[in-house]
Order: C-alpha cells, then structure tokens, then sequence
C-alpha cells in the first residue's frame, strides 16, 4: 500500500480497476453507548404478557 492510502495490488471487485480506496470505520466504536439491560422482572412480566397474548390466538386458532 503506498502512501496515499490507496492499495494498489488489490482490485476492486464491482469495476476490476485500481485497488479498494479508503479504510474501514469500526462504526461500534465511535457510535456506540452502553445501556445496562433492564430490570429482570420486567422482562419477565412483558414475556408473561406476550405469553398470554400468544396462548389467546392459539385457542382462536384451534377452536
């Protein structure tokens, strides 16, 4: 790779012309923020709530 940031011995492989231009952005590094998971109990609430939910269309389904 020379200087200018371009590798030269690499095709491109849409057009099969000169080397791949630029480099990669880590995008979770820059972008990302931590957000600590929620409480277990309601996630276990909103699954029991889904739980319903799921069992009220099955037996609309099966009757």
């Amino acid at each position: 790779m020379t200087g200018d940031g371009i590798d030269r011995e690499t095709l491109d492989e849409p057009d099969g012309l000169l080397g791949k231009v630029g480099y990669e952005i880590n995008f979770n590094r820059v972008f990302f923020r931590y957000q600590p998971p929620r409480p277990l109990a309601e996630i276990d609430s909103e699954l029991a709530e889904v739980d319903k939910r799921i069992l009220a269309l099955l037996r609309e389904v099966t009757e």
